[in-house]
């Protein structure tokens, strides 16, 4: 059993900037392929960045610049910082976690963290 939990939402000022956190932790041999989603009222779940596990970074358009994705593959833990926060990046943010484990490779959900963008 794997489990991702993320941290580090919240309310913030347009302009302002948060840091998420995922950790992974359980059963496994590694982490492979990391990603931050997030999934706003009414809308499907998007892609907001994703890392592989040798550093290749993939970024939604709306985010690039803003940010920025980051791991730590000896302590299993992801980041997700965001600057010059936007109202429309207001969403519920998931970490999704590619595990593997002596042949077997699976992906993995958080609960989610809110983060919420408002004047």
């Amino acid at each position: 059993q794997v489990h991702v939990v993320e941290s580090g939402g919240g309310f913030v000022q347009p302009g302002g900037s948060l840091r998420l956190s995922c950790a992974a932790s359980g059963s496994f041999d590694l982490i492979n392929t990391v990603g931050w989603y997030r999934q706003a009222p009414g809308k499907q779940r998007e892609l907001v960045a994703r890392m592989t596990r040798g550093g290749g970074i993939d970024y939604a358009d709306s985010v690039k610049g803003r940010f920025s994705i980051s791991r730590d593959n000896a302590k299993n833990m992801v980041w997700l910082q965001m600057n010059s926060l936007d109202p429309e990046d207001t969403a519920v943010y998931y970490c999704e976690v590619y595990a593997e484990s002596r042949g077997w490779l699976r992906e993995f959900w958080g609960q989610g963290t809110q983060v919420t963008v408002s004047s």
